[in-house]
């Protein structure tokens, strides 16, 4: 059977777990990985200045022929190549079909400390727990800035090369390097019929502290993320869409240890009034704009908190994002979106004379195929917070924490009396008004119903939930 790759290449940097990337490679019969073959400094492996017959001179007079000696032989061969290597090497391999490209990718900021730490302490590889060496180092924000600079530069030059070529990678992130099944699919991608039982047991993880105890300076380094984060530099594709925590979004009440996550499209803002209600303070006086250390720091801070997010009927909740997204604010793609598809002409935001119920009955079911759509990747729409199905949120919190409770809307007077934080009695929570321009229980019907299930299948599974009542 002809093999689907002559070759391959790992394309990483520095700290990203190349090297246990390889070590894990090279225990699949059939994968030989040789290592940093176009290193300026050295062939394959730290002080080795010759490898299979290339000398380093040579290998600078024609890198090529270094390359050309892994084609043939028994096992796939390849190499790890950093953004720093010779550029004559990546000129040939990445418009190269033939060339199986791996892209490896890991968090900036912890590539960045793990290299400074790592150039502290002269220890680049780690075998044995016992002889770990740590440290802490400097967070230079000019140094980190140039560093994100250099990995989006080489990032943005390897998906053109893949676009423009009509070629895929295989891509893996650092977090993926411990887990076998991502191993043997990757195995299964470069043709290799062979599978291993486990990861590489050969290099131990180096620094597993949290970053903010890697460094002396935590503040400016938090400083230096939230100014790099508001221009989104991690360009590194994504090619599934996955839910963040949307820890920013959470709400804390300002005295009681309470913290509400709120899932988008849900009733937050009479859950919020409820928060401010059980201290007796303004809204302004809640807590919001949390990162994910302010938001430990607060929770370190108070023993026995607790936290809940609240369920809305996926009808419900479909409809209100409809009216207040697309009705009152506009959201022009959705909106050229129903036109374009679905015929649907809507009225200028915030504008409904002569709205009917029926034509606004019309253009929600045309929104709700229009979700379906989305939802399935059937548009180029990305997938906005209020559109992603509350299971999909759900598991975005879980990637930070889950939730204590997880409360209905039809039942939150009772389930926000059982949470034991705030006053007692526990205050009454004002009912979210009626959706305008028409509210749901004036349109609702069998093909809205049938409707809202094909476009969220998943959270009437997960959740139960049973026809809309109002």
């Amino acid at each position: 059977m002809t093999r689907p790759f002559d070759h391959f290449v790992v394309f990483a940097e520095m700290r990203t777990g190349s090297n246990f990337l390889e070590a894990s490679l090279n225990e699949f019969d059939g994968i030989t990985c040789h290592g940093e073959l176009f290193n300026p400094h050295f062939i394959g492996q730290k002080d080795r200045t010759e490898y299979l017959g290339v000398t380093m001179t040579g290998r600078e007079e024609d890198p090529l022929q270094l390359l050309d000696r892994l084609h043939g032989g028994a096992d796939l061969q390849g190499f790890r190549f950093f953004h720093d290597h010779d550029p004559r090497v990546l000129a040939r391999v990445l418009p190269d079909p033939r060339c199986a490209k791996i892209v490896l990718t890991r968090n900036p900021v912890e590539s960045y400390i793990s290299r400074k730490i790592a150039g502290r302490t002269g220890q680049w590889k780690l075998t044995d727990v016992k002889h770990q060496k740590a440290a802490r180092i400097n967070f230079d924000a000019a140094e980190f800035e140039a560093h994100v600079q250099e990995l989006q530069a080489f990032q943005i030059t390897l998906q053109r090369g893949l676009q423009t070529t009509g070629q895929t990678a295989f891509y893996i992130a650092y977090e993926d390097l411990g887990d076998v099944e991502v191993l043997n699919g990757l195995a299964a991608y470069l043709g290799v019929p062979a599978r291993i039982e486990a990861p590489s047991a050969k290099l131990k993880k180096q620094n597993p502290a949290p970053i903010e105890d890697k460094v002396v300076n935590p503040d400016e380094l938090e400083t230096a993320i939230a100014r790099l984060d508001r221009f989104n530099l991690t360009r590194t594709p994504a090619f599934e869409p996955r839910r963040g925590p949307m820890v920013p979004r959470f709400i804390a009440a300002a005295e009681s240890a309470l913290l509400f996550m709120p899932v988008a499209g849900g009733p937050t803002e009479a859950v919020a009034d409820w928060l401010a209600a059980l201290d007796w303070v303004d809204r302004a006086a809640l807590q919001t704009g949390f990162t994910q250390k302010t938001l430990r720091r607060w929770k370190r801070s108070r023993p026995g908190h607790r936290s809940f997010t609240v369920l809305r009927h996926p009808l419900a909740r479909a409809h209100a994002v409809f009216c207040d997204s697309v009705l009152m604010r506009g959201a022009e793609a959705v909106r050229g979106h129903l036109k374009r598809v679905h015929g649907v002409e809507l009225p200028p935001p915030g504008r409904f004379e002569g709205w009917s119920p029926e034509a606004h009955r019309a253009a929600f079911g045309a929104f709700l195929a229009f979700l379906k759509a989305v939802l399935s990747g059937q548009t180029g729409l990305r997938v906005a917070p209020e559109w992603a199905s509350q299971s999909a949120v759900l598991k975005g919190f879980a990637q930070f924490a889950l939730p204590d409770a997880v409360l209905r809307e039809d039942e939150l007077q009772a389930g926000l009396a059982t949470l034991p934080a705030g006053r007692t009695p526990a205050p009454r929570i004002v009912a979210t008004p009626a959706d305008v321009p028409h509210p749901l229980a004036e349109i609702a019907d069998d093909g809205l119903e049938a409707a809202v299930r094909e476009a969220y299948p998943r959270d009437f599974m997960e959740f139960g939930f049973d026809r809309w009542r109002g």
